[in-house]
């Protein structure tokens, strides 16, 4: 019997905030690849390893959490005045699905980078030393992002000071901004309202706020949920009655914000919307065993994301909970303290993060204007991925 042998497909491995994920340019991929369908989804199955059994993703590039089951897909930009096209998706583990519905925030630290190494980014664009300012065109939600990418000698500075909860070492700060975060064809709030009542039968009804700026997300009261709000991953991960509760009212909550027509639906729309729970300031101890003083924060938030509790704060969420925060009447506001607030500090499972947003009322809707964060990256490898030819 004769089999196949490996195809190698140029690719890098990075890091971008608290997630990894493993880099193509688009037309690096195989012929078959180019074009979004089932043979592009079979390949990137297979690099990162999944669908796994064992939840492992041993026989990939995978790391067996959402934070590190992730691909992301980079070409020069087709849109006027942005220098690259990203497309994000988010592998299940041990399912035979990517989920395109979305973006990744933290990855996204790491596309200007990987654009101004790879010269997907015009050489005028690009100082000598300073900072790069890559625009770049999200397509999974057709949004603009500008990344603010230091440049030393000509060449992206990963190494520098900047800290972030979540990842060990210290790295080059990169500033990200997300412009008009929520969906330009609907209201950000989908309901209109800032509070909702959501009813999920045979588990109760709760407030709810329901936004979509950065990711479609669920904010709940950790309380109504039965949390204390300083809960870390091993509270949770493993209890699977827990986890099965929460995916319930996430599918409710998912078919109230109108991204789901049926709850069967839910089952392969995983990384959309996600859900939150918050509560006001605490002390705890964040899982590297850092102390986080209740003073030092606005608010505590903890967010799920394909069925897990976060390890830290997805970039996305972040970028919802910071315009949720800017408004005046919603949970995460509510949780804050209240008030008009432009920057919020809040703890979650690895430490803090500030982040800002700023909105506006017109009329009677809600819009969201930017949302900022820092965040870091750099390339943990690259060269080419194997695997078995499958096209």
């Amino acid at each position: 019997m004769s089999f196949k042998p490996q195809i190698k497909i140029p690719a890098t491995y990075m890091r971008g905030g608290t997630s990894k994920g493993v880099f193509f340019k688009l037309d690096d991929l195989p012929q078959a690849a180019q074009e979004p369908g089932e043979i592009r989804d079979q390949i990137l199955l297979r690099v990162i390893g999944s669908p796994d059994p064992y939840a492992k993703q041993t026989d990939g590039m995978g790391g067996a959490t959402s934070s590190t089951s992730k691909t992301v897909i980079l070409s020069k930009s087709s849109k006027p005045d942005h220098d690259v096209d990203y497309l994000f998706g988010q592998v299940a583990i041990d399912k035979p699905f990517i989920d395109w519905s979305g973006n990744c925030g933290n990855l996204t630290a790491a596309v200007g980078a990987f654009a101004i190494s790879n010269g997907l980014v015009s050489d005028e664009r690009i100082p000598q030393n300073g900072i790069a300012v890559v625009r770049i065109w999200q397509a999974n939600i057709g949004k603009t992002i500008v990344a603010h990418i230091p440049i030393t000698n000509g060449e992206v500075q990963e190494t520098g000071d900047f800290e972030l909860d979540g990842v060990t070492f210290p790295a080059a700060e990169v500033v990200v901004e997300f412009l008009d975060p929520a969906d330009a064809n609907a209201d950000m709030f989908p309901s209109g309202n800032l509070v909702d009542t959501l009813e999920v039968p045979d588990i109760g009804h709760f407030d709810v706020t329901m936004i979509n700026a950065g990711i479609p997300t669920l904010f709940f009261r950790a309380q109504d949920l039965g949390f204390e709000g300083t809960e870390l991953q091993e509270a949770i991960n493993g209890d699977a009655e827990l986890l099965a509760r929460m995916e319930t009212i996430r599918a409710h909550g998912a078919l109230k914000m109108g991204l789901i027509s049926t709850l069967e639906e839910a089952k392969v729309r995983q990384h959309t919307p996600k859900i939150a729970f918050v509560s006001g300031p605490q002390q705890y101890l964040a899982s590297s065993g850092k102390a986080i003083n209740e003073q030092d924060i606005d608010l505590c938030v903890r967010a799920l994301s394909m069925g897990k509790l976060h390890h830290a704060m997805m970039g996305t969420a972040a970028v919802a909970i910071a315009t949720a925060g800017a408004i005046p009447g919603t949970l995460v506001n509510q949780a804050a303290g209240g008030g008009n607030r432009t920057q919020i500090t809040f703890g979650h499972p690895s430490g803090t993060l500030k982040v800002g947003a700023e909105a506006q009322l017109q009329g009677e809707r809600w819009l969201a204007k930017k949302a900022i964060m820092s965040r870091s990256a750099r390339v943990l490898m690259e060269g080419s991925v194997r695997i078995p030819d499958i096209v």
